[in-house]
């Protein structure tokens, strides 16, 4: 970083700034970046990137190549990547069943394929062409996972199958860099030997590790956990240090800071480690985008642009078509497919990081990253907007997606006995599952609909007789028993889902019971005006519940009622 300098007696200072005062000017600048981030509805990630490119070489010059920046921006990644691996959760995976593996993994392997093709016929050279496709594969899991909580979708099917295949990708990644640092450095006479020997480290520094989550860890972080301020410094301590270790091995520290959190990942203190550290890690994050903004280059600016526009626009496409035609030979609901194909229309962090360990390795040059970045920077605002409005787009361009559907093959799977259902139960989530027992254990008969597999077999081990089906597939319902049931319930809270539904059922002149959910007073009123017969809210109905059970503890003492799990 630049720092003042005096020219001379009585010439005074020259007209840069300190470099404590650069700092206090460039966070200041990124805190208006920020806000103008928020109210754009963007990921700070694009204003940090924003404000490099503005106090780097490229704009004002402030900030150079510089060894403090740089070691923020060091610390910011090792913290991030111990942060993924802290988090990581195998049994999400496994939770979401083989189709966060086929869509993970797949996608992977088509968007590097595609991509690589289409960077060789741009003129790429193999290695370059290598790096961007590789760098296109990964999606932003920090970025992602905001986004479809403030939507509070993550709960959703779509929502857990695109952290499912996330966490894949974060995997894959880690992978990529060992693979990277463990074969880019220079291999000597003895080829054999040199891959031998990193091999040999590589496992060392497992094993090494495994030893520490089974046999220390446990019962060192059962002492440390006693001061809440020691945990955090020990976090940060335990982070940094097997990531330098993995450094001085020959790997990178960004392999090592990740192996840091998985050792920590299955203790009782990950939680609270991991909330701790978010905003130590978002704050030093903004170290390395200023970094990489500053060390971004432009030098023939036409070519990127192009470049950058071609690659973007397969991201921003291309991507979530894969997702969509991986899902749908599942034989997934197209709007599940479409809703999380959105979560891959953008580069991730990750890419950027790929990118820099590139750089550093000599594999390619800042033109090259600076093409990356500039498509992570219209891939991440673009996709921004398309998961913020996901359904209203899906709304739009349904018909088109129709080539994708496979989920008439299911159709069969209705039981022989259909035509004696009383009750059509669309959603089998927390509240529909619990409304389909609670009727069929009062002697009713009903019939679930569901488009997650998993729900369904857990339904019907509960003894609840449940189908694969959507919401919104119009064809579905002309082979439910809609002459016989005396009422369709909807317990999906989604309004476009509903209002499809009813539409549907107006369009089969069905003219029983219609019963549906909403969360919101918008939501109510927009069914409602549709023709909703009955419109439940089981937030409203339970707070209610709840308020009453409350009250009457407070008058008579008796607390019974506040007990469901009696």
């Amino acid at each position: 970083m630049r720092t003042a300098r005096r020219a001379g007696r009585g010439a005074g200072l020259i007209v840069e700034p300190h470099a404590f005062q650069l700092v206090a000017i460039i966070l200041v600048i990124a805190a208006a970046a920020g806000m103008v981030a928020v109210r754009l509805r963007q990921p700070m990630i694009v204003a940090f990137i924003g404000v490099g490119i503005l106090v780097g070489p490229v704009g004002t010059g402030w900030v150079d190549a510089d060894s403090t920046i740089e070691l923020l921006a060091r610390l910011g990644i090792a913290i991030l990547l111990f942060l993924v691996g802290l988090r990581l959760d195998m049994h999400l995976i496994r939770s979401t069943g083989p189709v966060a593996l086929a869509t993970g993994l797949g996608q992977i392997v088509f968007t590097s394929v595609f991509g690589y093709l289409i960077a060789i016929a741009l003129g790429m050279d193999s290695v370059t062409a290598l790096y961007v496709a590789v760098a296109l594969t990964f999606s932003s899991t920090i970025i992602i996972v905001k986004l479809l909580s403030d939507k509070r979708e993550l709960d959703q099917l779509h929502g857990r199958i695109a952290v499912g295949f996330l966490i894949v990708q974060d995997i894959v990644v880690v992978l990529v860099m060992i693979a990277l640092t463990a074969f880019g450095q220079p291999a000597g006479d003895n080829l054999p030997s040199s891959i031998a020997a990193t091999l040999g480290k590589g496992l060392g520094l497992l094993v090494g590790t495994g030893l520490l989550m089974r046999y220390v860890l446990p019962w060192l972080l059962h002492h440390i956990a006693r001061s809440q301020e020691l945990l955090v410094l020990f976090g940060v301590a335990y982070a940094v240090a097997i990531a330098a270790l993995s450094e001085w091995l020959g790997f990178s520290s960004e392999v090592g800071a990740f192996l840091a959190g998985v050792s920590l990942a299955q203790t009782a203190y990950r939680d609270a480690l991991g909330a701790r550290l978010v905003s130590l890690r978002d704050f030093l994050l903004l170290f390395f985008f200023l970094d990489l903004g500053a060390k971004l280059e432009f030098s023939n600016a036409t070519q990127q642009i192009t470049e950058a526009a071609v690659f973007s626009l397969f991201v921003l496409v291309g991507n979530p078509l894969i997702v969509i035609a991986i899902m749908s030979a599942m034989r997934y609901p197209v709007r599940v497919g479409f809703l999380a194909g959105l979560t891959v229309a953008q580069i991730s962090e990750f890419s950027l990081i790929l990118a820099a360990l590139g750089l550093g390795l000599g594999h390619i040059t800042n033109a090259t990253v600076s093409l990356i970045t500039v498509v992570g920077l219209i891939t991440i605002g673009g996709s921004t907007y398309l998961i913020t409005y996901s359904h209203q787009i899906y709304q739009r361009i349904h018909r088109w997606l129709g080539v994708f559907d496979r989920t008439g093959t299911r159709a069969g799977e209705l039981p022989a006995e259909a035509g004696d259902y009383e009750v059509i139960l669309y959603g089998l989530g927390r509240f529909g599952s619990h409304v389909a027992a609670r009727l069929a254990e009062t002697g009713h008969r009903v019939l679930g609909v569901d488009f997650d597999p998993r729900t369904i077999a857990t339904v019907k081990r509960d003894g609840v007789t449940a189908v694969f089906g959507s919401a919104d597939d119009i064809h579905f319902l002309e082979h439910l028993p809609l002459a016989r049931a005396r009422t369709v319930i909807s317990a999906i809270p989604t309004l476009e889902i509903n209002l499809t539904l009813l539409h549907n059922l107006r369009h089969h002149r069905y003219d029983g019971l219609v019963v549906l959910t909403a969360h919101t007073r918008h939501d109510i009123d927009q069914l409602r005006a549709a023709g909703a017969d009955v419109i439940l809210t089981p937030f409203a109905t339970a707070a209610t519940s709840i308020a009453d059970a409350l009250h009457r503890f407070l008058e008579t003492g008796d607390h019974s009622h506040l007990d469901e799990g009696r």
